[in-house]
Parts: C-alpha cells; structure tokens; sequence
C-alpha cells in the first residue's frame, strides 16, 4: 500500500495531515493491548524502577516542576 499516493499527502495541508493523525492515534488506542511494546521499553523500565529502588532517583510533583521550568525561562 502507497499511503502517500492513496492519500496525495502532498496536496494535504498541515492540518489535515494532523487530523488524519489524530484520527489512527484514536483508533489505535481502542485496543492499546495489541500493540506490542518494544523490548528496549522493558529495559528502560527495569533501569528506572532499579535507580528508584537504589535512591538514584526521585519524584517531583507536576507544580515543582512547572515553577522550574518557569524560572528558567523567564
């Protein structure tokens, strides 16, 4: 299948690129359990848990986190 011929991507504008976007994003997450999860995420999440559990890491509440960006940014 050439999507870019089926769909003249080339023709479309920004917008209904991104509304085509939007639509396979929703109907993809109607069944999030078949798609498969790429074994490099596992591993990502085994070294994350491992520098939590270690102290390596730790948590900042989504306020904290705005207030810094906003201080690095203003």
């Amino acid at each position: 299948m050439d999507l870019n011929n089926e769909l003249n991507l080339e023709k479309m504008t920004i917008a209904e690129k991104l509304s085509i976007m939007e639509k396979l994003w929703s109907d993809l997450c109607t069944n999030p359990e078949s798609i498969p999860s790429p074994e490099w995420h596992r591993k990502v999440l085994e070294t994350r848990e491992q520098h939590i559990s270690e102290g390596k890491e730790q948590f900042h509440s989504l306020e904290s986190v705005k207030s810094r960006i906003k201080d690095r940014t203003s």
